[in-house]
């Protein structure tokens, strides 16, 4: 038996409105309507946080203000991580004396941990420990390694998602180092 066209049109309206609120009710909620701070972005200041080094000296991110900041959030297990700290190791001392701060933020492992790894790879710069996950849920880290570019004024310039290779991290570092 067909269907009457006011049928058709009675149906087509209710999936509308049942698929309408299917996706109001199962949409992933914007940062800030779920209490979150937005994404850090390009253009905008970086985040602030404070963060104990493996050495257990206090590292507060916007004291950093008016040097060149590499942040590299990373862990020990991470293979790409690996990976990219001979190339951020060559950077810290290459571009040290010219106002560059490496800040490589451990995500919630041991200091001990990263300790070794640190020892093992000859890593110099200072090494954070994001014990809690706070700094790197800020920062919506994603994937590991994830790094952010922030130039002297505090302004996140570039972001970098994977393993860098020497020329990648040496475009991005002369964005900030002007």
């Amino acid at each position: 038996m067909p269907m009457s066209r006011r049928g058709v049109l009675l149906l087509t309206a209710l999936i509308l409105i049942a698929g309408g609120g299917w996706i109001a009710a199962t949409r992933v909620a914007e940062p800030a309507r779920a209490g979150l701070s937005p994404a850090p972005q390009v253009s905008h200041p970086a985040p602030d946080f404070t963060l104990t080094t493996v050495n257990g000296e206090t590292l507060t991110l916007s004291e950093l203000k008016g040097k060149s900041v590499l942040l590299n959030f990373w862990a020990t297990w991470c293979p790409p991580c690996r990976a990219e700290m001979p190339y951020i190791q060559a950077a810290h001392e290459a571009y040290e004396g010219a106002g560059l701060v490496v800040v490589a933020v451990d995500v919630q492992e041991g200091r001990e941990k990263v300790s070794q790894f640190a020892r093992e790879l000859g890593l110099t710069f200072p090494l954070a420990l994001d014990t809690t996950g706070q700094a790197s849920t800020t920062y919506q880290v994603r994937a590991f390694p994830t790094s952010f570019f922030i130039d002297r004024e505090g302004i996140i310039r570039s972001t970098f998602t994977g393993p860098m290779t020497s020329p990648v991290l040496e475009e991005r570092l002369r964005s900030i180092m002007q």
